[in-house]
């Protein structure tokens, strides 16, 4: 990124007013355009159940499943029955070699980098659940390989291909809102537990489960019955991203490309609840600034997250901030992205980006953005979405870049991931970022955050 302008940047990926990646391949195999495209699947149980449907409704078809939980793995070859059953991902890649044209990465957040690599250095094109990976060095890895070899791509934040968050992304683009100042973006995660210490004990590990393979990259660590397999392992710094690696992709998804961000110049966890060694916080609010890009001010965004739900109070914006937003929907939203720029808000209150309001200066209130008379004027100019896998599938075959490819959506990864170095490192830690060089100038603890020391054989 660092030799690309961002204005070059959305040109190439033709992320702006749509086009094709010039020198993109056909499918890899040379099959002509009406042939099927062989898929292999990593991680069929949780979101990758879907992931596996979706892929063979666009027409792939299914010829490799891989999970480390027998469970999973055996309920979806009842669904595929002639695609073979791997427990490790690297034995159904290397076995099934060039037969497969293109790959799914489901799996904890922490195996998202290693099996992405590995598919897209045999020449694979990926589809990967978000995050697109667990640490800063991965994302940019993975963007250096796709755009290298010339491969279709696309992260699993579905949210990308709804016509609401493309229009907010015109909308805020075409100026209704004037230069964009404050970005304010909460969170209802976690729903899984966090904010403790790692419990004592350790149980036998069940017939279904290859715990080795499940740990993967990790430490090894004691199984124990209901703490990390299967859904509650983002709360876990070895195998999550926590609240900000769920949702991030999803709710800041619309901002980030409409407001250009580009890498922040500092990141700074200003408040959390308890921090643990090993869990995320349940509760803690980041900020990100931003320097000036393309004729646009300088911009601080705040994160925050915590579960509503409960005892514990988590940390939101002051409520002078979203006094109106309050108004707007009768309490305060458990989610929601709201844009303050010189002439007026936009605010969007779910977690996809997928509707959107609008409130100008003088305005007693929030407009829907459809309604908006200042919204109706802005033409057209990002293409509508066929669908977020069809994308993906698009991609393939014609080179029409999917709206969430690596060369952006591993960008947004990064930019993300920053914001769980900033808690690693500790609150009140104003963590100066060099972007491009992947470094903290005034913080050294950062580094070991930035890449992952992978256990032996990963």
């Amino acid at each position: 990124m660092s030799t690309l302008k961002r204005r070059h940047f959305l040109q190439r990926t033709g992320l702006g007013a749509g086009g094709i990646l010039m020198g993109f391949p056909a499918i890899v195999r040379g099959q002509n355009l009406n042939s099927r495209i062989n898929v292999a699947c990593i991680g069929v149980g949780g979101k990758g159940d879907s992931d596996v449907n979706d892929a063979a409704k666009c027409g792939g078809n299914i010829v490799g499943l891989c999970d480390v939980d027998s469970r999973f793995l055996n309920r979806k070859a009842e669904k595929f029955p002639e695609a073979k059953k791997f427990a490790d991902y690297r034995k159904m890649l290397s076995e099934l070699g060039s037969s497969i044209d293109a790959v799914t990465i489901s799996g904890p957040d922490h195996m998202h980098g290693p099996a992405a690599e590995m598919a897209l250095k045999m020449g694979k094109h990926i589809y990967c659940q978000k995050p697109l990976t667990q640490t800063v060095f991965e994302a940019r890895e993975l963007r250096r390989l796709a755009a290298e070899k010339k491969l279709a791509t696309q992260m699993g934040n579905q949210g990308s291909a709804a016509d609401g968050l493309r229009r907010a992304v015109e909308v805020v683009e075409a100026g209704v809102i004037g230069k964009p100042l404050e970005l304010h973006v909460w969170s209802n995660r976690p729903i899984w537990p966090q904010g403790m210490p790692r419990p004592e004990g350790e149980n036998k590990v069940p017939d279904y489960l290859d715990w080795n393979l499940w740990l993967g990259t990790a430490a090894k660590r004691p199984y124990l019955d209901g703490v990390y397999h299967d859904f509650k392992w983002r709360g876990w710094t070895d195998f999550g991203t926590g609240a900000l690696g769920d949702m991030a992709c999803h709710t800041v998804n619309m901002p980030f490309r409409a407001l250009k961000l580009g890498y922040p110049t500092v990141v700074e966890c200003e408040m959390a609840s308890r921090i643990y060694s090993e869990t995320y916080p349940l509760s803690s609010r980041i900020r990100f600034e931003f320097p000036e890009r393309e004729g646009l001010p300088p911009l601080k965004f705040w994160w925050y997250d915590g579960s509503p739900g409960g005892d514990f109070k988590p940390l939101r914006p002051y409520p002078e901030i979203v006094k109106d937003v309050v108004a707007l929907n009768g309490n305060m939203p458990a989610s929601g992205c709201l844009i303050i720029g010189e002439k007026g808000s936009l605010f969007s209150p779910d977690d996809y980006g997928s509707q959107f309001f609008l409130q100008l200066k003088g305005e007693k209130g929030f407009t829907k953005g459809d309604d908006h008379e200042a919204a109706k004027a802005v033409p057209q100019s990002i293409p509508r979405s066929p669908g977020h896998n069809q994308e993906w599938f698009d991609m393939m075959k014609d080179g029409t870049p999917a709206y969430s490819n690596f060369d952006i959506s591993a960008y947004l990864t990064e930019i993300i991931l920053l914001g769980c170095i900033a808690l690693r490192v500790g609150e009140g830690v104003k963590m100066e970022w060099d972007g491009p060089n992947m470094k903290s100038p005034n913080c050294p603890d950062a580094a070991q955050f930035v890449k992952r020391n992978n256990r032996e054989g990963w």
